[in-house]
């Protein structure tokens, strides 16, 4: 404990002798600090609304004596005002209670009357207060604010008091989210909810979290995706439906992963990957008009440009655009050559397919220099098991991926609804993966009975808050990042 944790300890238990408990259990605001700014911010100097009574409650952020008055500014989550004390107004035995037991960082209730200093201020003289909650540690000094990233993340309610920017991106996300609820809802799509925790997981080819159910006496798994339960309400009669997902992979963290992610999932009966290209670029234009004002935004520096509508290319023509190679009839040799010149640790496949090398191309050489936003479709049928086969290219898939400033930002494609293709794909893709994936049977079974034919997209919410809100890493975005132990050096 340092010395200041002892003094404050000691002041909570003076209080207590005083009669007075420092942590309150409720308190009746009549005004947030937002409310008096915009209502009384243009009143004039020196002017005092003694008529005008608020209570208000906050945070005490900081404190300043001038002999016989004192001056604290007082914030919520709104914002932040100044309080005046005055000894000769409230009394010395209040004025000496304030002076010697408020601290910086405490909460407290404030009674008073709205007035105007006169340099300017817009005040509320404080008539009656009390506490709220006393706070134990000090705040970080105002001045240096809160600059060790890792101490931002790990501590992230000292972020959000002492950096009002973290604040503001997550009130942004908040918004985007609600906006994109709001396009769904409006056109017509209904909310589900699928389960976190899967018997089998699927969806997608990533290492789960385990788990075990004690009375089932079963393993289960935090789901890597919803995809298989959407597509089981889609054959259970629904035609539009959406899912804002959290979903889980047992993988890396870096500027764009983190292990816990949110996705928004939408599935769209008798619609096909065109239909998805439309309704993922209007809903990402939605939410930017509805929660920035703007469709053209300033992302790290770069101009970005949502209008409708977005560029489109299929993945062989931007790899001609970019390469310079024609994919589909280059030495596959010579273009593995060119994807270690460009990216040394990329990982070729034993015995590699034209389309696995082409996908990897793209990711390897190709993506990073997309600014976009912009559309890339037909991905090889060698690693888009779930999307059906182009209807003018039986070697590609109608599978389409969004990017953003060199970032996917989201998943889709036209669905297989044709279970006997469905379930030798899904066995093909097993047996070439690195990992053991299990093939969820009663998936296979639901799409037995029939699925209609449709489209599902998938958008990727923290890096489409991070692009939205001009944030350099997914850690910016998310309340509670997963970190690395503290003691893990």
């Amino acid at each position: 404990m340092t010395q200041e944790y002892e003094e404050r300890l000691k002041k909570i238990e003076a209080l207590r002798s005083l009669g007075i408990e420092p942590f309150a259990y409720k308190f009746e605001r009549t005004h947030s600090i937002k409310d008096i700014i915009d209502r009384y911010s243009q009143i004039k100097p020196d002017e005092k609304l003694e008529k005008e009574k608020v209570k208000i409650a906050g945070r005490i952020r900081s404190k300043r004596e001038h002999g016989k008055i004192l001056f604290s500014d007082i914030e919520d989550f709104t914002g932040r005002i100044q309080i005046v004390v005055e000894e000769s107004s409230i009394g010395n035995k209040k004025f000496d209670l304030f002076l010697k037991y408020v601290d910086i960082g405490d909460i407290i209730g404030v009674d008073g009357y709205i007035m105007k200093t006169k340099r300017g201020e817009l005040s509320v003289f404080l008539e009656d207060f009390e506490f709220l909650t006393k706070s134990l540690r000090g705040l970080p000094k105002e001045w240096y604010g809160l600059k060790d990233v890792e101490v931002r993340y790990r501590k992230r309610y000292l972020d959000l008091l002492m950096n009002s920017e973290t604040k503001e991106v997550l009130i942004k996300r908040s918004r985007i989210i609600d906006a994109i609820r709001e396009f769904l809802l409006n056109k017509g799509y209904i909310e589900v909810e699928t389960p976190i925790l899967q018997p089998i997981y699927g969806g997608a080819f990533a290492r789960p979290f385990k788990t075990y159910h004690n009375t089932l006496e079963m393993e289960m798994y935090l789901r890597i995706s919803n995809e298989m339960y959407l597509k089981r309400l889609i054959a259970g009669g629904f035609e539009k439906i959406f899912e804002f997902s959290v979903d889980f992979r047992n993988e890396g963290i870096d500027r764009n992963h983190n292990p816990e992610f949110l996705q928004l999932e939408a599935m769209t009966a008798y619609s096909d990957y065109y239909d998805g290209m439309k309704l993922f670029e209007e809903i990402v234009n939605y939410a930017a008009k509805k929660v920035l004002g703007t469709e053209k935004i300033n992302y790290l520096g770069t101009e970005l440009d949502f209008s409708l509508p977005w560029k489109r290319m299929t993945m062989v023509e931007a790899i001609k655009e970019y390469v310079g190679l024609d994919a589909e009839k280059e030495d596959l040799n010579n273009m593995i050559k060119k994807i270690k010149d460009v990216s040394p640790k990329a990982e070729i496949p034993e015995n590699p397919t034209r389309g696995e090398v082409i996908n990897i191309m793209f990711e390897e050489v190709v993506q990073p220099k997309l600014i976009g936003p912009i559309i890339i479709y037909n991905y090889p049928k060698e690693v888009s098991p779930l999307a059906k086969v182009c209807r003018d290219n039986p070697n590609y898939t109608e599978r389409f991926e969004v990017f953003v400033y060199g970032m996917e930002i989201g998943n889709n494609y036209t669905e297989i609804n044709d279970p006997i293709m469905l379930r030798n794909n899904l066995i093909h893709q097993l047996k070439r993966g690195t990992e053991e994936h299990p093939l969820d049977e009663d998936f296979i079974l639901a799409m037995e009975y029939g699925m209609p034919p449709t489209c599902g997209i998938g958008i990727g919410i923290d890096r489409l808050v991070m692009i939205l809100t001009n944030s350099r890493t997914i850690r910016d975005v998310i309340a509670f990042p997963q970190l690395r132990p503290e003691t893990d050096k």
